[in-house]
C-alpha cells in the first residue's frame, strides 16, 4: 500500500486485505480487552478493597474522563501538528507504566484511593490523545469511502471484548484479586503498543508552516463543529446520552456487588450482556443504514433501545438480574449502531488538517459530560441510593435523542460528504 487511499481495486476490496488495518485490529483487540479488565477491576479495587462511598466511586469514575474537559481542546491540535501512529505507541507504553502501579502498592500495602484518582486520570489524558488520534488516522489508513465497514470492524472487535472481556476480568479478580488482574491490562497495553508500531503506512510529515497558534486552531475546530447544524445535533444528543449513561455506569458497578450482592464473576456476566448487544449491533448497522437511512437509524438506534436499561434498576435479585441484563444487551445495541453511523458521518464530512480538532472538539463536548455525569451519579447515590440514582440516569439516557430528531438529520437517508453540503440542510 503506497498511501492511505490505496488504489481503487483496494477501494472496493474489504478492509481486512489491508495489512496496516489488521495490525490496527489486533491493536485495538488487545487495548479493547484490557480497558475491559480495567474498567471493572479498578472500580472494585475501591468498593471492595478500599471500601469506598458511592461518592468516591463516582469521582473515581470521573477522574478517567475528566482529561477530556481539561485539555480535550488542545489535544486536538498537537495531534493535528504530529504523525498518529508516534501518538498511539506512546500513549499505549505510559499506560501500561502507569497501571503497574496499582499492584506494585497493593503489594506493598501503600495503595489508597487517591493513587487510584491519579492512576485514573493518567490514564485518562493519554486516552484523550490515544482516542483522537486513532479516530484521525483511520481515513488516512483505509480511505473515506470505506469509514462505515472500517468502523464496524472496529466497533465489532469492542463489542466481543465486552463480551469476553468482562467475564475474564471476573475471573481474573475472582482467581488473582482486583489489583492483580490490572497487570494484565498493563500487557495487553504493551503488546498493542508493538503491533501499531509495526504499521507500515508513513502520515506525512504535517506543515509545520501553516501553523497558527494555539487559541486560533482550537477555535478554528470549535467553529467547524458548532457551525455546523449536523455536528451540533449529534454533539447535544451524545454529550445528554454520556452524561446520563456516566452516572448509570458509576452506580451499576456499587449496585451490583452492594445491593444486589454479586461476586465478580456474576458481575463479569452482565457487563458481556452489553457486549452481546454491541456486538449485534456492529454487524447490523449497514443493513440497518441502508434500509433506515442514514439520519433515521441515528436517531432511533438510541430511542428505541435505551428504555430496556431501565430493567437494571427494577430488578431485585435471582432472575430479575439477568432480565436487567438483557435490557443493557439492547441498550447496547443501540449503541453501537448509533456511534458506527454518526462517527463515520463525521470522518466523512471533515478535511484532513481538520481531522484531529474535530475529533477532539466532539470529544471534548461529549466525553467531558462523563465525568460530570459520573460525580452527578456519585452524589445521587449517596443521597437516595444506588437504585434511585440507576432510575434517574436511566431516564435522561431515554431523552438524549432528542437533539438529534428535532434536526434536519431526522429525515435524512444519506449524509452529505462535505463541508459545502451542510451549510444549508434541506429542510425537515
Amino acid at each position: 500500500m503506497t498511501d492511505g487511499y490505496g488504489a481503487e481495486e483496494q477501494a472496493q476490496a474489504g478492509v481486512l486485505q489491508d495489512r496496516d488495518f489488521r495490525f490496527l485490529l489486533y491493536s485495538t483487540s488487545l487495548s479493547q480487552i484490557g480497558q475491559q479488565i480495567s474498567g471493572l477491576a479498578l472500580p472494585l479495587v475501591a468498593v471492595v478493597s478500599l471500601t469506598a462511598t458511592e461518592f468516591e466511586v463516582g469521582l473515581l469514575s470521573a477522574m478517567s474522563t475528566v482529561a477530556f474537559l481539561l485539555i480535550g481542546l488542545p489535544a486536538g491540535v498537537w495531534v493535528d501538528r504530529l504523525r498518529y501512529r508516534r501518538i498511539l505507541v506512546v500513549s499505549d507504553l505510559i499506560g501500561a507504566v502507569v497501571l503497574l502501579t496499582i499492584p506494585t502498592a497493593w503489594w506493598l500495602g501503600v495503595l489508597t484511593v487517591w493513587q487510584l484518582y491519579a492512576v485514573a486520570l493518567v490514564m485518562g489524558v493519554f486516552s484523550v490523545f490515544f482516542d483522537v488520534a486513532y479516530q484521525s488516522y483511520l481515513p488516512r489508513l483505509i480511505g473515506r469511502e470505506r469509514l462505515v465497514e472500517g468502523n464496524a470492524k472496529l466497533e465489532t472487535v469492542h463489542s466481543v471484548a465486552q463480551l469476553g472481556g468482562p467475564v475474564a476480568a471476573g475471573q481474573l479478580i475472582a482467581w488473582l484479586t482486583a489489583p492483580v488482574a490490572l497487570a494484565f491490562d498493563a500487557v495487553a497495553m504493551g503488546l498493542s503498543a508493538l503491533f501499531v508500531g509495526r504499521m507500515r503506512y508513513q502520515q506525512p510529515k504535517p506543515d509545520a508552516g501553516a501553523r497558527l497558534p494555539l487559541a486560533a486552531d482550537i477555535a478554528e475546530g470549535l467553529r467547524f463543529v458548532l457551525g455546523n447544524p449536523l455536528l451540533r445535533a449529534i454533539a447535544g444528543s451524545t454529550a445528554l446520552f454520556n452524561l446520563a449513561f456516566a452516572a448509570y455506569m458509576a452506580m451499576l458497578v456499587f449496585f451490583l456487588p452492594r445491593d444486589i450482592g454479586l461476586g465478580a464473576q456474576q458481575i463479569g456476566i452482565v457487563f458481556s450482556l452489553l457486549g452481546i448487544g454491541g456486538l449485534a449491533g456492529a454487524l447490523a448497522t449497514r443493513r440497518l443504514t441502508l434500509w433506515l437511512g442514514e439520519g433515521p437509524a441515528i436517531w432511533l438506534s438510541t430511542a428505541t433501545t435505551t428504555p430496556f436499561a431501565l430493567l437494571m434498576p427494577a430488578a431485585d435479585g435471582g432472575w430479575s438480574v439477568w432480565l436487567g441484563a438483557s435490557g443493557l444487551a439492547m441498550a447496547g445495541f443501540g449503541i453501537v449502531v448509533y456511534n458506527v453511523t454518526q462517527v463515520s458521518f463525521r470522518q466523512r464530512l471533515t478535511p484532513d488538517h481538520l481531522l484531529g480538532r474535530m475529533n477532539a472538539t466532539m470529544r471534548f463536548l461529549v466525553w467531558g459530560a462523563q465525568p460530570i455525569g459520573a460525580v452527578i451519579g456519585g452524589s445521587l447515590g449517596q443521597l437516595y441510593g444506588a437504585e434511585a440514582a440507576l432510575w434517574m440516569a436511566g431516564t435522561v439516557a431515554c431523552m438524549a435523542f432528542l437533539p438529534v430528531v428535532l434536526s434536519p438529520l431526522r429525515r435524512m437517508r444519506r449524509l452529505p460528504d462535505g463541508q459545502d453540503a451542510v451549510a444549508a440542510p434541506p429542510p425537515a
